[in-house]
């Protein structure tokens, strides 16, 4: 079974387009499929649309969210609902064509592909926001070793396993090859046609630079040091330290020399700079232990005794 998962929010314009044009591409597979989409707080006559498709068509589902969540909520949403084999992803706003769902799906079954992304290698966006999402993506390869040119493409097939086990929240919907390719399962990318907007304006305006860059934080943090936080706020703690110390200790020898040091706006900057240190390293150590002991509860939990058939007494 094939799972169409959609975010939409404000596209009454394009929705019954796009709903035609999924329709008909998914006929045309001939798979069994269900349609999930996931109204994310619509203020349009999105969800009245949306709604009209359940009396077409009994392979769709329909959950809304009482206000806007983010994207990466509702995708999250969908994957929990969904009940396919595998999961496709996409925008309605007819960008990303549906009609190239069958290649990345293809893909996917014979080479046994985790995730297969869609490359929109001729965008049809502004040419500042191109700009800025190949930046990203070419740091992103620099960091992670991920050599993947499009993260954020809409269109995406998932193994429901891979889609199972994502939790978005905020922004990481953008950086999801990278989350998958953390966890160990396979990455590709396929090329596809990327069509330009035809209906409505786009949700993402510059400010998009603005909010990528904390999620590009959270991103590095979360893969490299989520579950050993106390390497990273070691590393930070130990370095502010081993400064306020370096600094003490040259005030500590011209002390001794007789010079005055307790009005000195050096001393003032060791002491703060020792317990700055103090402090970083002792907030990694209580998220260590934080992270260990919720991690020893959850394997108590999943510990299963088993009954006794011998005849010991």
């Amino acid at each position: 079974m094939l799972s169409i998962v959609v975010p939409v929010f404000n596209e009454e314009e394009s929705v019954k387009s796009f709903f035609t044009e999924i329709a008909k591409t998914l006929s045309s597979l001939g798979e069994d499929y269900e349609i999930v989409f996931i109204d994310d707080g619509s203020t349009d006559k999105s969800l009245d649309i949306l709604k009209s498709f359940i009396k077409e068509n009994k392979k769709i589902r329909l959950f809304s969210f009482r206000r806007n969540m983010g994207k990466s909520e509702a995708l999250t949403y969908g994957f929990m609902q969904a009940k396919g084999d595998y999961i496709v992803t996409l925008d309605a706003d007819l960008q990303d064509q549906p009609s190239e769902i069958h290649k990345l799906l293809k893909k996917a079954k014979e080479d046994g592909i985790d995730l297969v992304a869609g490359w929109r290698q001729n965008q049809k966006r502004p040419k500042s926001m191109i700009f800025i999402s190949k930046m990203f993506n070419g740091l992103l390869n620099k960091l992670f070793g991920l050599e993947i040119h499009d993260y954020n493409c809409g269109l995406k097939v998932y193994t429901k396993e891979v889609a199972k086990s994502l939790r978005l929240y905020g922004g990481l919907h953008r950086f999801i090859p990278l989350i998958v390719y953390e966890k160990g399962f396979s990455v590709e990318e396929m090329p596809i046609e990327h069509a330009a907007r035809k209906f409505g304006k786009s949700k993402y305006g510059f400010s998009k630079l603005w909010k990528d860059l904390p999620d590009l934080f959270s991103i590095f943090f979360l893969t490299r040091y989520g579950k050993r936080p106390l390497h990273f706020f070691g590393m930070a703690g130990g370095l502010l330290l081993f400064m306020g110390l370096a600094i003490f200790v040259y005030l500590s020898f011209i002390w001794f020399q007789g010079e005055s040091i307790g009005r000195r706006p050096l001393f003032f900057t060791s002491i703060m700079l020792i317990l700055g240190g103090l402090q970083v390293f002792f907030t990694g150590f209580l998220a260590d232990l934080i992270i260990n002991i919720s991690e020893s509860k959850k394997t108590e939990s999943s510990i299963h005794f088993p009954l006794k058939y011998s005849s010991d007494k």
